[in-house]
């Protein structure tokens, strides 16, 4: 369908195409995926679309138009920097997800810089290697200098490194709590003393953790710190519609006090249209989004979210054990949480190869590179399925040690070659294009029918890879 249909079609029959196009979407409900969905229920889920519902057409663009969500926000904001370390000089906004609340600190902190700085400068921060892509792109999207810090063998950032980088045009230091490649939290009270020596702020990207690690930390699980009660820790991203199971898209953005936040406001006197004035990146947010979380973070309460904690906690455990108890198999570090990822130790067995077999048997995999490792995100309802998992695993590994042709077809191929090709510039053309393909007006989607493994952009780059190789090779 490439028009708007000249006349309407009946609203049963666009609910039933509806229905129809998810045939071929990763299947979540069944728990099969590892990643992008955090579902508990039908129940929940029905309470969330009724919480969002009541706010659909809200906009929280003018809070003075809409007032019930400014207090939600401002609730959400309150609760959220009592849960990490805040106090009552905590301000801070929601956002539409966790790139927006990476983007955000970045424009914030330049102009922060900007404001103590007569000379002009370049401004910089500094990262850790294993930090979420989002600050990739938030470095390219407001023209700052990101430096990646190599980690140390815990894969956490290698804090001497960070401090070797520091100079006049460092505007911010950032570190994960925890990555996601590997679940681990960068030496954030380090980092947090290096900040208050050359007066940096430290920001502090818990999107993945902010609503599981606390809890954790409740059940008597030992958690390094990494929010405000950190000294230097100057401001810390959220996402409530990961382990906070709100509705998407919902974020909290926290800042240690105003004097940081103010930087992040857009004012405009001077257009025509009026006064306008705006606290995050997008004008008009979608009131049930914040309806939503507002709705999850009491519905559960602090024991609620403790109880699923605990539920978590103790599915990781066991698939952690069960995969280190597999020949060949280990655990990436020691994960903080219940995001981890684990490799091959056996040359027998390539990692991309099981991830293959995983997918053959309906599991939707995530791959890492450096090093090459397949990736887990548990939820609660991981616990039903965790045996058939680790069962499915173990067979997989079987499969690919007796068949070591199978880490040279398919996926593991291609992955495999996209981690060693050294010219990354040529990767990254080359998926420019299938970007520009993809989106462009003459965009078809892969069918599940044509492309047992689903409609992922890599893995049609299979022939693009082999062309690159062959060029590197010559």
């Amino acid at each position: 369908m490439n028009r708007i249909p000249e006349q309407g079609i009946e609203r049963s029959k666009v609910l039933e195409m509806l229905r129809s196009f998810n045939s071929d979407d990763a299947n979540y409900h069944d728990s099969k995926t590892w990643s992008l969905v955090y579902y508990l229920s039908e129940d929940h889920t029905n309470f969330l679309k009724e919480a969002y519902g009541m706010y659909f057409s809200e906009n929280a663009l003018n809070p003075m138009a809409f007032k019930s969500l400014k207090r939600m926000e401002s609730e959400i904001v309150k609760m959220s920097a009592g849960l990490l370390g805040g106090d009552d000089k905590t301000v801070g906004v929601m956002t539409s997800g966790g790139t927006e609340s990476c983007l955000l600190p970045v424009v914030t902190y330049r102009e922060l810089a900007k404001s103590k700085r007569r000379l002009p400068f370049r401004p910089e921060m500094i990262a850790p290697r294993s930090i979420h892509v989002a600050w990739s792109k938030a470095a390219k999207y407001f023209g700052v200098k990101i430096h990646y810090v190599p980690l140390c063998a815990d894969n956490r950032v290698d804090v001497n490194a960070v401090r070797k980088l520091i100079n006049r045009n460092t505007i911010m230091i950032v570190c994960s709590a925890p990555s996601y490649p590997h679940g681990v939290i960068d030496p954030v009270t380090e980092l947090g003393r290096l900040a208050i020596e050359h007066d940096i702020p430290l920001h502090v990207d818990s999107c993945v953790g902010g609503f599981l690690l606390p809890f954790i930390e409740k059940n008597g699980f030992n958690v390094d710190p990494f929010d405000f009660r950190v000294p230097g820790v100057t401001s810390i991203s959220a996402d409530i519609h990961k382990y906070g199971f709100s509705a998407k898209g919902a974020s909290v953005l926290l800042y240690k006090n105003m004097d940081y936040l103010k930087h992040q406001f857009f004012v405009k006197t001077d257009w025509p249209g009026g006064v306008f004035a705006s606290p995050a990146m997008l004008g008009t947010r979608p009131g049930g989004a914040i309806a939503a979380a507002w709705a999850a973070m009491n519905v559960f309460g602090i024991n609620g979210y403790k109880e699923i904690a605990a539920a978590i906690m103790e599915t990781t455990e066991k698939l952690k054990k069960g995969i280190e108890e597999i020949p060949g198999l280990k655990v990436l570090g020691k994960p903080a949480m219940s995001v981890f990822a684990y490799t091959s130790t056996d040359r027998a067995v390539d990692i991309f190869a099981v991830g293959d077999q995983l997918e053959a048997k309906g599991w939707l995999v995530d791959r890492l590179q450096n090093p090459n490792a397949l990736h887990c995100m548990v939820i609660p309802r991981h616990a039903m399925i965790a045996d058939d998992y680790l069962k499915d695993i173990r067979e997989a590994v079987k499969t690919v040690r007796s068949n070591p042709d199978l880490a040279v077809k398919g996926n593991a191929a291609m992955y495999g070659m996209i981690a060693n090709v050294p010219f990354r510039g040529l990767i990254q053309n080359e998926v420019m294009k299938m970007m520009e393909n993809l989106y462009g007006p003459d965009c078809k989607m892969p069918s599940l029918e044509t492309d047992p493994t689903g409609p992922k952009l890599l893995d049609r780059a299979l022939p693009v890879v082999l062309k690159i190789l062959r060029r590197f090779k010559k």
